[in-house]
């Protein structure tokens, strides 16, 4: 597969555990975070689905948060890196155009869209003011460059921040081949290996998805922008979709899926 390092094979897997966008809703993981604490199993895999950060300004606290999670669970189960898996939401690409802002053709323009859709939130938690950045964006290249190079240090010495963004995988999908995690969403025109940032901004219609897309006979995503989500129908659909609109909403959506596909259980945070 090109670009193999993009994606995520989950090898030997008892259990899959899936977590939907969790826009830094720092309050509502607590449940889930115990609760996975309690139920987690030998050889149980465990896959963010993206947008861990964002819209809410606990966004430093919330990676904070799941990389805890992380490492009390590869302390007690010896499991390897590929057995916990955060992938690339919309939120973490629009953070990363952020930290490149100084070399964007167009970076006014950049800096209104990302901010309108929540990453102003994000710089805050990292004790960074939005106007701040507002102003120095009309300021040239080389303004632009220093405050984000000020940005991006603030990530660094924030202990496993910076291996955090680094290491965030397009999609991850069980050995068996039936059953694929994204973001948001799938070119089902394509290949997975033909992909492109559809992951995280969408496919049109694949709400609609009602097929296997190749041998994957479940996608578990983490996000839809649309409000309408048959969870309660989920068993018998090819998608299972692990977010519920509005965004104000902040109920954290969770699976346990067998490799398989097949949905041992739903739940949400409390």
């Amino acid at each position: 597969m090109e670009n193999f390092s993009n994606y995520s094979e989950l090898k030997n897997a008892n259990k899959i555990w899936a977590i939907g966008s969790l826009h830094s809703s720092l309050d509502s993981f607590q449940s889930i975070k115990k609760y996975i604490l309690s139920n987690f199993e030998l050889d149980d895999k465990l896959v963010f689905l993206g947008n861990v950060i964002g819209f809410g300004n606990k966004s430093k606290e919330i990676i904070n948060e799941v990389l805890e999670l992380r490492f009390n669970l590869m302390a007690k189960y010896t499991l390897k890196n590929t057995d916990i898996i955060f992938l690339r939401g919309a939120q973490e690409e629009m953070f990363s155009k952020l930290l490149q802002l100084h070399i964007a053709p167009n970076p006014i323009e950049i800096l209104d869209w990302i901010f309108s859709h929540g990453v102003d939130q994000t710089i805050i938690s990292y004790n960074f003011d939005p106007d701040e950045f507002k102003k120095t964006v009309t300021q040239g290249t080389i303004k632009i460059n220093k405050l984000t190079t000020q940005l991006n240090k603030q990530i660094l010495n924030t202990s496993g921040h910076k291996e955090f963004f680094s290491n965030l995988k397009h999609a991850a999908f069980t050995d068996t081949m039936e059953t694929l995690f994204v973001n948001r969403g799938v070119d089902i025109s394509r290949p997975l290996s033909a992909q492109n940032d559809c992951f995280w901004w969408g496919y049109q219609n694949f709400s609609k998805i009602d097929k296997p897309y190749f041998s994957f006979k479940r996608i578990v995503r983490g996000y839809q922008s649309n409000k309408l989500n048959d969870i309660e129908n989920a068993k018998t659909k090819v998608l299972c979709t692990l977010f519920k609109q509005p965004l104000e909403n902040k109920k954290i959506l969770a699976g346990i899926f067998a490799k398989n596909g097949n949905i041992i259980e739903l739940f949400e945070s409390k």
